[in-house]
């Protein structure tokens, strides 16, 4: 037993195989060719074993697909002699002829061909007959010389011969009609023996091969050659008949082959797939030139195909399938995954589906064995080409591939999502579900699962529910949403799939993927409740899912309460008795408050727009009237379902736009409704979302902005933003002002955006960019972030929008709180200037940069009654061209080209990309067309053409040099030296639509047509603007006669006001006939007041309130006087003279001082732009020349840059006294340029400056500088000054300035209680301008008077408190008048050696400003006249601050600043 089981140790596989008994002789043996062939068969014709397989078949006149039982082998050698009888319609196309026998019963084979014989004649080198080398000598072929392209199947010189090998005999005969000779030889005993060959005569043109062969069958252990065997080759001898086509006629057994074309064969297979008595499927046919010849049909999700080359039958394919199958496959993806975007569908999807048919002719082709199964040739190597044309791939694509296609994506998807199905259980484990205690049980019909919009609506939802009873609360559970629900109707399987809302919704109320619900007993959950925010987002969580549910089982919409909403109240109006009112609507609420008329006193408003506004009480008094909470969906027809279609369906774009253009304002949901229908939802709810959505996409066309614009606009104006701050504190202050309710990174975005001036950008930026706000290079995205980078208003601004402009507009009101308007109404259209681009619900838009002078141009030629002429596309800084082609009827196209010079021969520079392509971009283009720059895949470049790069521009300009070989240089400038480099984009005025002034989205044609709808409405509130000053002036005018008497009584004795009841003084002055004027009411229902001011103003008299009349007792003291009264008549007077200027006025030359001003603002953002041009340029030196490739020296061409960077640090007061982020710098400013078309003469000649002659008048030294400061104002732009605002005084430099015409200027005399809230978070800063008035004082300027111009009203100034005054402030004209009086030239510097006495207890906006030609208002001032000294640096200046005040303490201060200013 032991020595059984002993263990035997390792050996070689030799020594285990070796035959101990054998030789060496026996065990290592030679063969010959021949002999090797018969051992190892498998070698050259494959398997000799029999092999069952399913195949086409040819048998009963037609091909059938069935199984078989057959030799592989065999079938081969059979398979030679045909090829090669097909080979020869190669060689001979006049062959037309091919006889095939197979006779089974006595195991014979033959097959004759018509085509050229083989020549009978004795080889030279071997020494016998061609015939018998061929047929019976291996290695024996004509195909060796692989430079010959062939098409013919034979290749390695086996073919034949193995034919001859494995049969018992093999007769070979030709006819050879060139030597008129006839051969027949015969072998016999596997090619071992061979008779002599019989050679006889015959005709001329007489030519033909015959090969009749027996085979071996033993070898293939068959006694006969069986049904299957002989069904295989029948159905080779009709693939033949396929190949060759009609110009051969091939014979089998004697009969005709019933195919004529490979179409005929394509359609053998597709009558044998189809069912009987059934249509055939359809096929698509086309011969691509003279070797190809494909058809393509459909399968059922089995990839099929029947292939040959050079008529050999590949029946695995192989290069030339895939090659074919591809296109096709590609084409259907793309066509599909177009048409269907979510559908995801695959190439290798789209096989699967075709059944491809390929016959075709490929030179020397080479296969993966001996068998030729597999053609294995690269396609380069084909000979030929076969691209399929677009018709035949066309109708591929329109076949019922798609369907079937789709079908498979629908079934695919179905499959992924039911893996994410919920079932009806007790318990789920779902992260932050509050899970009713019944879902899932017996009771789980009466429960209801309330979806909540974030966790803090989940928190108002638990606390509502804890205030049911124990027995009510176990029916409610509570699942908060993150953001808004996945549009599902639009989503890819993927995206559902992973979407783990969607399948958290499915576990918890237990929803099965395409399941029909007639009722809801088989869910966790029998209703489900949405809770969301009472605004428009919340009404789209709605509707998201409410899409949700129609698109995956609509079912359960018909399911009556299934499906509710609860609504929380938007506004609660609280009494002081207690009374609590709620709004669950805005219309309804306004409703209200207009009926309140005059009995809104006592009522305090509170808005509920977020369900977190609501306390825990508030919750669990929602959920104990729960009914008047809880609106039911209800489905009433097919329309409710088109309307979920509508909204939500990308198919539906057309009928999207036509239900957005059908809104009108004012459409709201009816929250009194018990039941709300789908439609109704869709209608008259999720409109307003679509609306909203729509508007912050797309622009105005009065303004050019976007609501987020407008508002971050409308704060730079409240918060009166000229000194900077940081972009993330002024977002904040947006939010809190403008009631924004969007995240704060996106508010941060639109600010920087609005600073950004790099090219491509914007034309005009209304914000200043202080940091790094992005540049070209990467168009942006380099920004800091916002808490790093600063920004203020642009200096421009305020001329683009004139503050007299702000009283017209219509401003919209939030929460109570009043926000940005409409829109704003600049006085050229900014939409032209800085174009836009956004995609909102139905629309998008797209509008490019316009050049602001040819738009002002453009104006001033509506102006005049001309025509507009053409604008085109212009950015600031841009240094390519911008070429119009060709019109169409929905715009022009434009082609934007960067700039590209040759500089040698093999050298390259660009120096401008074209509009939006970004530096970074370009350069990684340029390293992939780079010889041996490999990308970060490792990667070589597919098409490299340059040799190197080099880079020398920074972040505002492009410089690039490229070197080329001169090979390449030649092919690109053949190509197009743009083209090559792609420095060529295109642009379209196609796609422009805005919102008109109605609030309607319109498309415009062109930039004209905007601008001339803007026209007229612009011309239309200039009317206005000068109805509104007219009347604010004759306001004015009243308060100062009421003022004058009030004060004239009180010095007479006739109105008594120390020591008397308040209530007394107002009936008197009311008995009197004083005019009562009404304080500004700030409360948040119409007529309601502020309860600490109740008491104070409850006395009423025919409706006047003792509070009317503050503005006159709450004068100061110290202006109860006579000087005072003087001064008041002598305004009054002015007011009159400014009155009738203003009446003289037309609103078109409102508008053209406007445009003069604004012209004036674009020369200096040019002037800084050329001069930040030079800078640059002398910082780099010459890039072109230092560094670089070398390249012969060329004289650069210096277009003229817009790239504005550095204006911050050196802007002067021509940009409307902006403010450096510290101080003003009064001592820089520039000289203002004169606009053209401005009164007085430019080129008086200089007179003799004449010694001031102080008045000893003060009243009318105050009032003559009054006019002298509104003569100031009239000759710059729209006001920038107010009570916190900086007012920068702009001198004009003609004599038109003179003191005895101020137009329409307007002097400062009102309250400060009648005046705009203004925001008082920062310091006010001030610039002043140096006064370029010409020699000769006050006359020279009187004499000019008749040539001034009627200039722009300007609105009245901010407010200078009279209660102010009387503690120590003086009026501004006061500070001012030494200036006005002196007439000393600018050419002289004036150096003050006292201080002056208005310095003491001011705190007036200016005072002691160096810039102003004269120091003292004192009549024994002393003035001496000093020559100016040349400017200093800026460096070496010292900055003077002024600040603020009504302290006697910062006195000394400012007295300090005065000198400061004064010693330089």
């Amino acid at each position: 037993m032991a020595a059984a089981t002993k263990k035997v140790p390792f050996a070689t596989s030799n020594s285990v195989n070796m035959n101990q008994g054998k030789t060496i002789e026996e065990t290592y043996q030679k063969k010959s060719q021949l002999e090797h062939i018969l051992l190892r068969p498998d070698t050259y014709i494959g398997s000799i074993e029999k092999h069952a397989q399913t195949l086409w078949v040819y048998e009963g006149d037609k091909i059938v697909h069935r199984s078989v039982t057959y030799v592989p082998g065999l079938y081969k050698i059979f398979d030679e002699i045909l090829v090669n009888a097909a080979d020869n319609k190669q060689r001979d196309p006049k062959m037309d002829s091919l006889k095939v026998v197979i006779d089974g019963e006595n195991n014979l084979v033959s097959v004759y061909n018509n085509g050229d014989g083989v020549p009978v004649e004795i080889h030279k080198e071997e020494g016998v007959y061609v015939p018998e080398l061929i047929f019976g000598h291996l290695l024996t072929s004509s195909n060796y010389d692989d430079a010959e392209k062939k098409t013919t199947g034979g290749r390695n010189g086996y073919g034949a011969k193995l034919t001859n090998i494995f049969s018992t005999e093999f007769v070979i005969e030709t006819a050879d009609g060139k030597r008129q000779k006839k051969y027949k030889q015969v072998f016999s005993n596997n090619m071992g023996k061979k008779s002599e060959p019989m050679i006889t005569k015959c005709k001329e043109g007489e030519n033909w091969t015959k090969v009749t062969f027996k085979p071996d069958l033993a070898k293939f252990s068959m006694t006969h050659l069986e049904e299957d065997v002989v069904a295989l080759m029948k159905k080779r001898v009709v693939d033949m008949a396929g190949c060759l086509g009609k110009t051969v006629k091939v014979e089998l057994n004697g009969s005709r082959v019933p195919v004529k074309s490979f179409q005929d064969y394509v359609y053998m297979y597709l009558n044998s797939a189809s069912e009987p008595g059934s249509e055939r499927p359809k096929s698509f046919y086309e011969k691509v030139g003279e070797r190809w010849e494909v058809c393509v049909s459909l399968t059922e999700g089995q990839f099929q195909q029947v292939s040959f080359v050079n008529s050999i039958a590949t029946i695995k394919g192989g290069t030339h399938v895939d090659y074919v199958t591809n296109q096709i496959t590609n084409y259907v993806m793309n066509a599909v995954n177009k048409k269907h975007k979510n559908s995801n569908i695959k190439a290798h999807n789209v096989k699967n589906y075709l059944w491809v048919f390929v016959n075709c002719l490929i030179d020397n082709p080479a296969f993966d064995s001996q068998t030729k199964e597999t053609l294995t040739l690269r396609q380069s190597s084909f000979g030929s080409k076969c691209e399929l044309s677009e018709d035949f791939l066309k109708k591929v694509a329109k076949s019922d591939i798609v369907d079937n296609l789709l079908s498979w994506a629908r079934f695919k998807e179905n499959k992924e999502l039911k893996k994410t199905d919920g079932t009806k259980t007790a318990k789920v484990n779902v992260p932050k579900l509050e899970d009713a205690n019944e879902a899932g049980g017996r009771y789980s019909e009466k429960c209801t699962l309330i979806l909540t919009e974030g966790d803090s609506a989940k928190a108002l939802a638990i606390a509502g529910v804890a205030g049911l009873s124990q027995t009510e609360r176990s029916f409610y559970g509570v699942f908060p949403l993150r953001g808004k629900l996945l549009n599902v109707r639009e989503a890819t399987p993927k995206q559902l799939k992973e979407n783990k809302e969607i399948e958290c919704i499915k576990k918890i109320l237990g929803l099965q993927h395409d399941k029909q619900y007639s009722n809801v007993k088989s869910l966790r959950y029998g209703h489900l409740m949405i809770m969301t925010d009472q605004d428009h987002d919340g009404s789209h969580i709605k509707g998201l899912l409410i899409n949700f549910l129609h698109s995956f089982w609509p079912s359960l919409l018909k399911v009556p309460s299934f499906l509710v909403e609860f609504i929380t109240p938007i506004v609660k109006a609280t009494h002081r008795n207690g009374t609590v009112l709620s709004f669950y609507s805005m219309p309804e609420y306004e409703s209200w408050k207009g009926s309140l008329v005059g009995n809104a006193s006592g009522w305090s408003i509170k808005y509920y727009k977020g369900l977190g506004t609501s306390t825990s009480k508030e919750g669990k008094a929602y959920f104990q009237s729960l009914d008047k909470h809880k609106k039911d969906f209800i489905w009433m027809d097919e329309q409710d379902g088109d309307a979920i279609e509508l909204a939500f369906s990308k198919k539906k774009i057309e009928a999207r736009k036509n239900w957005l253009r059908q809104y009108e304002p004012g459409t709201h949901l009816d929250q009194n409704q018990k039941l709300i229908k789908y439609s109704d939802f869709i209608n008259k709810e999720l409109i307003l979302f679509s609306m909203a959505d729509l508007q912050r996409s797309i622009p105005s066309m009065v303004d050019g902005l976007k609501p987020g614009q407008r508002k971050i606009l409308f704060c730079s104006f409240k918060r009166n933003f000229v000194k900077e701050a940081k972009v993330s504190q002024f977002s904040g202050y947006v939010s809190e002002h403008s009631a924004y309710h969007h995240g704060e990174q996106s508010l941060a975005s639109t600010i920087i955006g609005m600073a950004q001036d790099f090219v491509g950008s914007n034309n005009i930026n209304l914000l200043l960019p202080n940091g790094q706000f992005g540049t070209r290079s990467v168009g942006g995205k380099d920004h800091a972030s916002a808490r790093y980078i600063y920004t203020q208003l642009s200096p421009i601004t305020r001329f683009l929008f004139p503050k007299d402009d702000d009283g017209l507009l219509d401003y919209l009101d939030e929460d109570g709180q009043t926000i940005e308007p409409n829109w704003y109404m600049p006085i050229i259209p900014l939409v032209l200037v800085n174009g836009c681009e956004g995609i909102g619900t139905g629309w998008s838009t797209f509008i490019p940069n316009y050049n602001p002078r040819d738009v002002v141009a453009n104006i001033r030629r509506l102006l005049n009654g001309e025509m507009m002429e053409p604008m085109n596309p212009w950015y600031r800084g841009f240094k390519g061209t911008i070429e119009k082609g060709a019109s169409k009827e929905a715009g022009c196209s434009y082609a934007v080209n960067g700039v590209i010079d040759e500089v040698n021969e093999t050298t390259l520079r660009i120096t401008e990309l074209p509009i939006r392509r970004w530096t970074d971009d370009y350069k990684a283009f340029l390293n992939s067309v780079t010889e041996g720059n490999r990308d970060e895949n490792g990667n070589l470049p597919k098409d490299p053409f340059i040799k190197d790069f080099r880079k020398y521009g920074d972040d505002a300009t492009v410089v690039f040099e490229v070197l080329l070989s001169e090979e390449n240089m030649m092919i690109a400038k053949q190509e197009g030296l743009l083209k090559k480099f792609k420095l060529t984009t295109t642009i379209s005025t196609s796609n422009m639509h805005l919102f008109d002034s109605a609030g309607v989205i319109k498309k415009y044609d062109n930039p004209e047509q905007i601008l001339e709808e803007f026209f007229h409405l612009r011309l239309e509130y200039y009317e206005r603007r000068k109805k509104v000053l007219l009347e604010n002036l004759e306001f004015e005018l009243l308060k100062l006669e009421n003022k004058v008497r009030f004060i004239l009584g009180v010095v007479r004795g006739e109105i008594i006001v120390n020591n008397r009841k308040r209530a007394d003084l107002f009936l008197e002055l009311h008995q009197k006939g004083f005019t009562p004027i009404p304080k500004k009411s700030k409360a948040v229902v119409a007529g309601a007041t502020d309860d600490k001011d109740e008491a104070e103003d409850s006395l009423e008299v025919s409706g006047v309130r003792a509070s009317d009349y503050d503005y006159l007792l709450s004068m100061a003291i110290g202006t109860l006087t006579l000087e005072k009264v003087q001064q008041l008549c002598a305004d009054h007077d002015k007011l009159n003279g400014e009155v009738d200027n203003l009446r003289k006025t037309t609103p078109i030359v409102l508008w053209v001082k406007d445009l003069e001003a604004l012209e004036m603002q674009l020369d200096v953002l040019d002037k800084y732009d050329a001069e930040a041009e030079e800078a640059r340029k002398k910082l780099k030196g010459d890039a072109n020349g230092e560094a670089g490739f070398k390249v012969s020296k060329q004289a650069p061409k210096n277009p003229r840059k817009y790239t504005k960077k550095a204006i911050n640090e050196e802007v002067s007061v021509e940009t409307m006294g902006k403010p450096s982020s510290s101080t003003m710098e009064t001592e820089n400013a520039a000289e203002v340029v004169k606009p053209k078309g401005r009164a007085g003469s430019r080129k008086a000649p200089a007179k003799k400056q004449e010694k001031p002659s102080p008045s000893s008048d003060e009243d009318d030294e105050i009032e003559s500088l009054k006019d002298r400061l509104k003569a100031y104002r009239l000759d710059s732009s729209p006001e920038q000054s107010a009570d916190m605002e900086t007012d920068v005084l702009r001198v004009p430099a003609g004599r038109n300035a003179a003191r005895k015409k101020p137009l329409a200027a307007v002097s400062v005399i009102s309250d400060s209680e009648d005046e705009p809230d203004l925001d008082d978070d920062f310091d006010v800063q001030v610039k002043a301008v140096p006064e370029t008035k010409k020699k000769g004082g006050r006359k020279a300027a009187a004499a000019n008077d008749k040539a001034a111009k009627p200039p722009a009203a300007t609105k009245r100034r901010g407010p200078v408190s009279k209660q102010s005054q009387g503690l120590g402030q003086q009026l501004l004209t006061e500070m001012l008048k030494p200036a006005e009086e002196s007439g000393i030239s600018p050419e002289k510097k004036v150096r003050k050696m006292r201080a002056s006495p208005f310095n003491k207890k001011s705190g007036s906006l200016l005072g002691g400003i160096e810039t102003m030609p004269a120091s003292s208002t004192s009549e024994n001032a002393d003035v001496i006249d000093v020559p100016a000294k040349a400017r200093p640096q800026r460096a070496n200046r010292k900055q003077t601050r002024y600040v603020l005040s009504d302290s006697e303490s910062e006195d000394s201060d400012f007295e300090q600043a005065s000198e400061d200013s004064d010693s330089d």
